[in-house]
């Protein structure tokens, strides 16, 4: 009967009807759901969208590769300020050096590691005396900076999951606190890049997991937050983009595996034993190469969301598989969803 259910297209599923009462004056509320909300982001609208974007300054942090590194150059052309955060700005890396290259005056690229408050601070300087108004403030602020590793919990050192909280969470929590005050005036967006596994965990992905686990709970508290303030805060949650964004590589999937396994406990080792290490890193090896090498779904998610007069909460730029996945193991019971995916 569910296997049966899930096969059906989602226009095609029922809608569901809530009914509730007014205490007040005793007269019933009726909203209707239905499962044709779910839009694919290549198909989000863009009624009232914001206007004019000219005028308006974005942060994009970690603009060195990958998504950030898109962003920054399709935010330019649709016409905002971009200030792009590059980790490696002074050490001239290639992403930095093609950002520059388009010599732009509302392209700026600015050395910004978000685990540092000093260089943070200096970039809010940086952007607030650029804006032609900082009494306005700043439009938008795009938390995108992340790293991610692996390993079983009983792999995974303290000081690995420090590193990865510090960058991909405390780094995001840092940088957002910094530019509120400008972003407030503006009444404008902030814009965090979780992912799917921000919604539902994965074996062998503890210390990513509980970061994005993490800047969801960040999220919806400062989007409770800023609500009265004008401010919205919206969550991109990627699917598998490991291809498009070069997160692994084989030379550092066996770096990261040849680390650990030297830094294991010896009881560790002996209760394991190589063999199950083995395969755990060569079941990481098959992802290097997977997932969408097309990032153009999480490119027009966050710009729906920096643009759209009312835009989306979450945004799930994912293949529907992972969208399905999510939801089963979101919203029913552990043991079914444990059963499906895990058992």
């Amino acid at each position: 009967m569910l296997t049966a259910r899930l096969s059906r297209p989602l226009s095609k599923l029922p809608g569901k009807t809530l009914s509730f009462p007014n205490r007040e004056n005793g007269t019933r509320y009726t909203l209707q759901f239905y499962p044709a909300s779910f839009v694919p982001v290549g198909h989000r609208t863009y009624a009232d969208a914001v206007n004019p974007v000219g005028s308006k300054a974005v942060l994009v942090t970690g603009c060195d590769s990958g998504f950030g590194f898109s962003l920054a150059k399709h935010l330019h052309s649709k016409g905002f300020l971009v200030f792009a955060g590059c980790l490696m700005k002074d050490k001239g890396d290639v992403g930095v050096k093609e950002l520059d290259s388009l010599k732009s005056d509302r392209l700026r690229t600015v050395q910004l590691n978000v685990c540092k408050s000093e260089e943070v601070e200096k970039v809010v300087e940086i952007v607030r005396t650029s804006l032609e108004d900082p009494e306005k403030g700043m439009w938008g602020l795009v938390n995108n900076a992340g790293i991610s590793t692996f390993g079983e919990v009983e792999f995974t050192s303290m000081e690995t999951y420090k590193e990865v909280a510090e960058v991909n969470l405390w780094g995001t929590v840092r940088v957002t606190k910094s530019f509120l005050p400008l972003i407030r005036r503006a009444k404008g967006r902030v814009i965090n890049i979780s992912s799917m596994l921000g919604r539902m965990a994965n074996p062998a992905r503890s210390p990513y997991c509980i970061t994005k686990f993490g800047m969801e709970a960040f999220s919806d508290c400062l989007r409770y937050e800023m609500h009265p303030l004008g401010v919205k805060v919206c969550v991109v949650e990627p699917g598998n983009f490991i291809a498009a964004t070069s997160l692994y590589s084989p030379e550092r999937i066996q770096a990261i595996a040849d680390k650990m396994w030297n830094e294991l406990p010896e009881v560790v080792r002996k209760d394991y034993g190589k063999k199950y290490f083995d395969e755990k890193t060569a079941t990481m090896h098959t992802y290097c190469n997977s997932g969408s090498t097309d990032t153009s779904p999480v490119i027009d998610a966050v710009t729906h969301a920096l643009t759209a007069a009312k835009p989306y909460t979450r945004y799930h730029p994912m293949d529907y598989y992972w969208w399905l996945r999510m939801q089963i193991m979101t919203h029913l019971p552990g043991a079914i969803s444990d059963r499906i995916y895990i058992h």
